[in-house]
């Protein structure tokens, strides 16, 4: 008797592990500075004010306050922190 195994087991039974992309803080959510508002590859998503991009394009606070997420149109999507001074005056 062949004690080999089935071809077919032996060379699929392999799979890499789940990267966790994604929105990390969402609109209106209070974060202080360095926290990571979004993990992503390529720029969907644009650093605005106050916010940082890494360098595998992970976008993080650079100061305390609320997330903004902001569309302009052709321009691209855009993440913004609003300091809690502001928040707290409005």
């Amino acid at each position: 008797m062949a004690h080999k195994k089935g071809l077919g087991s032996s060379k699929n039974g392999r799979d890499s592990n789940a990267q966790r992309l994604g929105v990390k803080k969402f609109g209106g959510e209070i974060v202080t500075g360095g926290s990571i508002i979004v993990r992503q590859r390529g720029t969907r998503l644009k650093p605005g004010l106050n916010v940082g991009r890494g360098s595998d394009d992970t976008l993080f606070a650079k100061i305390s306050g609320r997330v903004k997420f902001i569309d302009r149109g052709n321009t691209g999507r855009y993440v913004a922190i609003e300091p809690v001074e502001a928040v707290a005056a409005n």
